[in-house]
């Protein structure tokens, strides 16, 4: 990274920013390195997710629809998903979604606008409502001129009044918040440069007849390789490589041997990393479909070699261009969703599948759909039915070399099919590229976006405006008292949080945005801490009188919608309780803060309204019908245990205040 500007420019920006980034570049120059690395050292909580089964198995995460569980189809973003039966998230798995802080979707070039836009509308119900993809940063990772998405025709006569194209950067979402493009220079899988050469003409559709023919001088007719000298075919489609391959794999005398696969649990069939039965000879011409499992490392993904000794028990693939055979056990891969660890409260994969096979597939060809990410020293090429935009390109660039490619036929400008929108989208890609002084910019802006998000108290005021709209218009005769109270409560939250809120914000502001060591900014802490130990208190006071008031009612429809509004205003100001509380001791740091937010968004919630009690047999069946706030309150006192058990874990780590911190009302922060 440190040789690399654009790998550090996009390590800088994702790490350290909330802006939605594109991370791009052409083939080989270390997109997957970047997103594996990503992974391992962020301080963000993040998911690895994508559009496809394969591509989600090879990026060692899931896919978009299986995460958001999102139906199959288009999503026309007018709807919103108003069918509410759509979603049915356990409250983990809620609690892990609003704990989130970005999202990495890799292989984005074949992620449609609408698949986007229903991961938006998915977040904002959530999340954050207000703001696009419910506030969580989007890392995307792609090669726009490779693999496009898909789209059905009748599917596209539905979404075309709404999209100008059916690619990620039409979505409505991301329009509206925007992102950053990144694209990596540095091409590593080739060294050739007049190939780099050639590989940027196609791929940028500026290949004319001069580029074409320097191609073609790799057309040999009726090349036919010899078995040992380890040449793959790459075809446009399935029904080629599988003929090709039934074809050569008869023509071998050798018995067969089949290996089958054990599949456990849920892993989709078209997941699969090859094929359930797998059928091999000696002489058969493989290729490794997966790294190797031990150390040290034999073999990689892509890797060709050829079956040298076989039987039931054993398999010894000779690799190309080597002296030692390699024994070739059997390996797993898994199928897996995302999690929380009820101790550690960090993301998780858990298994939920597994497919255990020899990791192999006969490979005298294969598709090059099926042939992205990997990498060829001797190739066969055949494009001449190429249908989609990026097909060529891919091919081609799966060659190391010029020299290692052979083509079947001559490539014409027809079989190089580029998209217009792609061109005009990467053509503008280089002045989208930000300064470092932009970064800076940006960093900053994250930071005080992160401590006015600590310090602004709308999601409190929405539930309590709803809360006491329900208790003015349906219980004003019932609890006239009670409704005077919370009229007061919500006059003193105009005055002593609203009004507040925004006089303290002109401060943090004016200094985050003045100082150039704004972070460790000794006023800044002191400010931040004062504030914080200010609203802790404020908020704390409003739960205890919603908690106090017990209001109930017979009404079934008018008790479960209060207790749903009870719910979501006491469990706002448990957030925000917990949040300032520990600012208001620890000041605000970037990083910690927004462990402490993911640890406050993943808390237990208040139990369901809904959860059965048992029926006293002379209770009549209206009584039981009677949810109510008031019938709940052993839940939420138990509840309340938990948020100090919560309280005690954000603490446990300042050996000066081994508990929660009685905040006592020194006045306003300013």
């Amino acid at each position: 990274m440190e040789n690399n500007p654009e790998l550090k420019l996009s390590w800088q920006i994702a790490e350290n920013t909330g802006v939605n980034i594109f991370l791009t570049g052409k083939a080989g120059t270390g997109k997957t390195t970047f997103l594996r690395d990503f992974i391992t050292k962020t301080h963000k909580r993040c998911v690895v997710l994508a559009p496809t089964g394969i591509a989600a198995i090879n990026a060692g995460g899931s896919t978009l629809h299986s995460f958001f569980q999102l139906p199959f189809g288009p999503f026309v973003p007018t709807s919103g998903f108003s069918d509410q039966r759509t979603f049915r998230f356990s409250k983990r798995k809620i609690g892990l979604i609003r704990s989130l802080d970005m999202i990495i979707i890799d292989e984005i070039s074949m992620v449609r606008a609408d698949l986007l836009d229903s991961v938006d509308a998915v977040l904002r119900r959530f999340r954050d409502r207000t703001r696009p993809f419910g506030g969580v940063q989007l890392l995307m990772i792609g090669d726009l001129q490779q693999l496009a998405p898909v789209a059905k025709q009748e599917e596209w006569e539905i979404l075309r009044p709404y999209y100008d194209t059916q690619y990620f950067f039409s979505s409505k979402a991301l329009k509206e918040c925007g992102f950053i493009t990144v694209e990596l220079q540095r091409v590593y899988r080739q060294n050739d440069n007049e190939f780099v050469e050639l590989l940027n003409a196609v791929r940028t559709n500026t290949a004319d007849a001069d580029v074409l023919a320097r191609l073609n001088n790799r057309y040999f007719p009726d090349f036919n390789p010899n078995e040992g000298d380890g040449y793959i075919r790459l075809t446009t489609h399935n029904e080629q490589a599988d003929r090709i391959n039934h074809q050569k794999l008869d023509e071998l005398p050798e018995d067969s041997v089949i290996f089958k696969a054990i599949i456990s649990g849920d892993f989709p069939e078209l997941s699969y990393p090859t094929l359930e039965k797998l059928e091999l000879k000696v002489g058969a011409q493989v290729m490794f479909v997966k790294n190797d499992s031990c150390t040290p490392k034999r073999y990689y993904n892509g890797l060709l070699g050829k079956v040298v000794s076989l039987s039931s028990e054993h398999i010894e693939v000779l690799p190309q261009d080597a002296d030692t055979g390699i024994l070739v056990g059997r390996e797993k891969w898994t199928n897996v969703r995302y999690v929380l660890n009820d101790e550690t409260k960090n993301i998780e994969e858990e298994v939920i599948g597994e497919f255990d096979q020899v990791p192999l597939k006969t490979a005298w060809a294969i598709t090059i759909h099926k042939s992205q990410g990997l990498t060829f020293d001797k190739a066969i090429i055949d494009v001449q039915k190429s249908f989609t935009h990026g097909q060529t390109y891919v091919a081609l660039s799966r060659c190391r070399s010029l020299s290692g490619m052979v083509l079947t036929a001559p490539i014409s400008a027809r079989a190089i099919i580029n998209d217009p929108y792609v061109l005009a989208f990467t053509e503008n890609i280089p002045s989208q590229i930000p300064s470092l002084s932009r970064v800076e910019e940006l960093e900053r802006e994250y930071f005080l976006s992160l401590v006015a998000e600590l310090f602004d108290f709308r999601h409190v005021r929405y539930a309590f405006d709803s809360y006491l709209r329900l208790v003015d218009e349906h219980l004003y005769k019932q609890y006239p008292k009670a409704l005077q109270q919370l009229k007061e409560a919500r006059q003193k939250f105009s005055q002593q949080i609203d009004h507040v809120a925004s006089s303290f914000a002109i401060q943090y502001t004016s200094i985050i945005r003045q100082g150039y060591g704004y972070a460790t900014d000794t006023l800044l802490q002191e400010r931040c801490k004062k504030g914080a130990e200010y609203f802790a208190n404020e908020v704390k006071t409003l739960r205890s009188l919603v908690e106090s008031l017990g209001i109930s009612t017979n009404n079934k429809t008018i008790s479960e919608r209060l207790v749903r509004y009870t719910e979501e205003l006491i469990d706002n100001i448990r957030i925000k309780f917990i949040l300032l509380s520990y600012v208001s001791v620890r000041g605000f740091e970037r990083d910690t803060y927004l462990r402490q937010r993911a640890l406050a968004s993943i808390g237990e919630n208040a139990p369901k309204s809904k959860t059965k009690q048992k029926k006293n047999k002379k209770t009549s069946r209206k009584k039981d019908s009677n949810i109510s706030y008031s019938n709940t309150r052993a839940a939420y006192d138990a509840e309340r245990d938990l948020e100090e058990s919560a309280n005690t874990y954000l603490y446990e780590d300042l050996a000066d205040y081994p508990d929660a911190p009685d905040f006592a009302h020194e006045g306003m922060p300013y």
